[in-house]
Formats: C-alpha cells, sequence, structure tokens
C-alpha cells in the first residue's frame, strides 16, 4: 500500500461510501492503509432513514471491532449536494434524498467529526494522496463508468468551486446540438462515453449491423454493454472498432479540453472504463496531444487509477484525511 506524502494530524479516520446500491465503511490509516472494512446493500427504494440506519449500524460494527482509535469521519456520496450544510440535494440513485442532513444524522449518532465530498472529489483526492496523483501539484481525475465524474486537484488541493460542485467534466460540451444527457444539456462527454451511453450506441450499432460480431456477442439486444463492445474489440470487430474510434475522438477533445483549462501536470482516469486497456490508453494518449497545445500537452501525462478495488471508502478516507489538514495549517 502506498503511503500519504504528508503529516497528518489525525492516525485513523472512519470512510463511510454511500451508493445507489451498495453502502460501505473502514477503518484507514493516514497513510491510505485500510485495516477494516464492511459493506451492505442500499436498498435506496426504502428511503433516506433508513439507509442512514443501515450506515450508521455498519459503522458502530466497525467502530466496536476496531483496535485503533478514529477520531474523525469521512463521507463520499454522489451529487448534488450542499458540502458546507452537510445536505444530501436529491442525487438521481437516491431517491427521496432532497436536502437530507447527512452530516447532522450521522454526526449525533455517532459523536465524530464528519467531513462529506461529492464521491468523484473523495475518488481524486484518493488518487492524490495514495494513488496515481502522488507526487503532483495539478492533477485532474475522471471516472468514467454509469456516468462521468471529475475532480480537480490545483495547487496541490481539491478545488470545489464557488457551490462546491466544479470539476464535473463529464458535463464538458464535446457536440453541439449533440445528443441529450441527463443533466439536462445537449452533446455532452458523458451522453457518448459513458458506460451506459457507450452501451446505448453500442445497441443502435448493432440494430444496423445485426450480422457483425457486436451483434452476436449478446443473447439478446438489450443485453449488450460497454463489456461486450470490448469483446467485440478484441475480436476485430469492424463495427466495434468504427464504434470505440468515434468513443475516443468524443473523449480525446473532453480530456484536451480540461488540459486547456486546468494545465495539470498529470490526468488520472479510473472507473470501469479502464478495463479496455491499451485499447483505451495508447490511443487517447495520441489523440489527446494531437488536439491540444503543444506548450499545454508537453508532459502531461494521461494514466490509470490506482484504485479499482475500496477507491469509495479510501476517497471518503482522504475526504476526512485532507480536512484534518486544512484544519491543522
Amino acid at each position: 500500500m502506498t503511503t500519504l506524502p504528508l503529516e497528518a494530524p489525525t492516525r485513523h479516520v472512519l470512510a463511510i461510501d454511500i451508493g445507489g446500491t451498495k453502502l460501505a465503511a473502514g477503518i484507514v490509516s493516514a497513510t491510505g492503509e485500510l485495516l477494516d472494512t464492511a459493506r451492505t446493500p442500499t436498498h435506496a427504494e426504502q428511503g433516506p432513514d433508513r439507509v442512514v440506519e443501515r450506515v450508521i449500524d455498519l459503522c458502530r460494527t466497525l467502530l466496536r471491532r476496531s483496535p485503533v482509535t478514529v477520531d474523525r469521519a469521512g463521507v463520499g456520496c454522489g451529487g448534488p449536494l450542499d458540502t458546507r450544510r452537510g445536505l444530501i440535494q436529491n442525487p438521481p440513485n437516491l431517491p427521496g434524498w432532497i436536502d437530507y442532513p447527512l452530516v447532522g444524522q450521522l454526526r449525533g449518532a455517532l459523536d465524530l467529526p464528519v467531513v462529506l465530498d461529492n464521491d468523484a472529489n473523495a475518488a481524486a483526492l484518493a488518487e492524490f494522496h495514495f494513488g496515481a496523483g502522488r507526487g503532483t501539484r495539478h492533477m485532474l481525475y475522471l471516472t468514467i463508468s454509469t456516468g462521468i465524474g471529475g475532480g480537480l486537484i490545483l495547487n496541490g488541493q481539491l478545488y470545489r468551486g464557488k457551490r462546491g460542485n466544479a470539476g464535473e467534466l463529464g458535463h464538458i460540451q464535446v457536440q453541439a446540438g449533440g445528443l441529450p444527457c441527463n443533466c439536462g444539456g445537449q452533446g455532452c462527454l458523458e451522453a457518448y462515453a459513458s458506460g451506459t451511453n457507450i452501451a446505448r450506441r453500442a445497441r443502435e450499432a448493432a440494430a444496423q449491423h445485426p450480422q457483425s460480431l457486436l451483434a452476436r456477442s449478446a443473447p439478446r439486444p438489450e443485453a449488450i454493454t460497454a463489456q461486450t463492445v470490448l469483446t467485440a474489440l478484441d475480436a476485430g470487430d469492424p463495427v466495434a472498432r468504427a464504434l470505440w474510434n468515434d468513443t475516443l475522438d468524443l473523449l480525446a477533445a473532453g480530456v484536451a479540453s480540461s488540459i486547456h483549462a486546468f494545465d495539470p501536470e498529470r490526468v488520472v482516469i479510473g472507473g470501469g472504463i479502464t478495463n479496455f486497456g491499451d485499447h483505451l490508453f495508447v490511443p487517447l494518449r495520441e489523440r489527446v496531444a494531437a488536439r491540444t497545445m503543444p506548450a499545454l500537452s508537453d508532459g502531461v501525462e494521461i494514466r490509470p487509477a490506482a484504485f479499482a478495488q475500496n477507491v469509495g471508502v479510501l476517497g471518503a478516507a482522504a475526504v476526512a484525511l485532507s480536512a484534518a489538514l486544512e484544519v491543522s495549517s
């Protein structure tokens, strides 16, 4: 396990990851070592109070059996949210969480200071402190799976923006008048390059080319996923290759635009898209370099994220540890 290159004024933290399908918690050291973890299904349809009850039970179980003492808790949760007031503001994967006072609920139940941040910001902090962003001062993080999230580390600090919602790199527009996006806009990067939308576009391509390997790689059209695209791509299917080339062009446009905006040393990419391996990173680096001004592209690295497993818990820990460092500085 890699270590945090800073002296934190805390030894161990409780880390809480709240997702639409699972809840996870862990005890994490200031060096990023995951000492213990536990998880349980979210059952989001039961509403916020029941979900938070399960979070609290999970945390109390960990705290009871922990041989170490924790002095604060960090929480990563999908947005939108209000980090200053500790509110969850109706995320699409958590129905009914409308201005829900999550921080207050957890603080009262656990008797610990609690720090909240967006799950993509949390993952960015985890990569910056413990993973693929170590050694940088300026880093962009993109997580590409069901949707596309992002996080900005500028001058060694997480940049949140005026309302705490900066870093929505998935909603950079890469196609004027393009496909509608869940955010309400059109032509967003997420509308084309998220795992969900790669699969949607693949189903459309399969319907147009029913004899293609892409179409024949799934038992029925609705079963086609981004993984189906990868399988067909590995087998040399030209329909999958054309779809993937279009995806790479649009993803490169989004990454290049982000580089032009923020001038990072490193771009770290996580999420399920990293399963594409060299199909992703080799051509993406070439296409981003071709689209970026030489003065900005020189020396910028594009790397896969270090964490796939437990990134949510490690991210929540990094939120708590970073808050501790900010308070001490």
